[in-house]
């Protein structure tokens, strides 16, 4: 940030007081700009023994294949903004929605949040989407998935299905 988004003066970096950390402060009004992590919320959609997954129109991951997710906007819940990128990315409706893995990427500053949801009714690619499909394990393009947090999600639910089990997945990918 090189200007105050209140004022329009130039910022510094500094540390305020109280504060442990550089931040952008005005130079002119003193107001400080926090830079926090950004929420990227989606979904893992089911149908009995397939999930669906998005294969990209878009950067960064073009042609390659994702769970329907994006950044939360402000004003929504986690869940709310999981299930409108389900929609906006493939067209989908989803039901009974769990928050399924919590993934927090320190150096890109995202959290991921992927409830795991059944998948009802059709479905279609959205405007970000150039394709979306079912999968069944097997079929999974593991060597075409955009991201890691796609990758551990899917391992995380082909293993707890075996189990029977669906607990919540933290974990920190660097």
């Amino acid at each position: 940030m090189n200007f105050c988004s209140q004022c329009g003066h130039p910022v510094h970096q500094a540390i305020p007081d109280g504060d442990d950390r550089l931040r952008d402060v005005c130079s002119f009004c003193g107001t400080i700009h926090y830079s926090n992590p950004v929420i990227v919320a989606g979904t893992l959609p089911v149908q009995g023994s397939r999930v669906m997954l998005c294969q990209r129109a878009i950067e960064p991951g073009y042609g390659l294949w994702t769970l329907p997710a994006g950044f939360m906007e402000n004003g929504e819940t986690t869940v709310e903004a999981a299930l409108r990128e389900t929609r906006e990315e493939a067209g989908a409706q989803v039901q009974n929605a769990m928050l399924y893995t919590v993934l927090d990427i320190p150096r890109f500053n995202n959290v991921y949040m992927i409830f795991r949801s059944e998948l009802e009714g059709d479905f279609s690619a959205g405007i970000e989407s150039l394709d979306v499909a079912l999968f069944d394990e097997k079929d999974i393009p593991w060597d075409q998935i955009a991201f890691e947090t796609v990758r551990r999600t899917l391992k995380l639910f082909f293993e707890d299905r075996v189990r029977g089990h669906f607990p919540l997945h933290q974990d920190v990918i660097r």
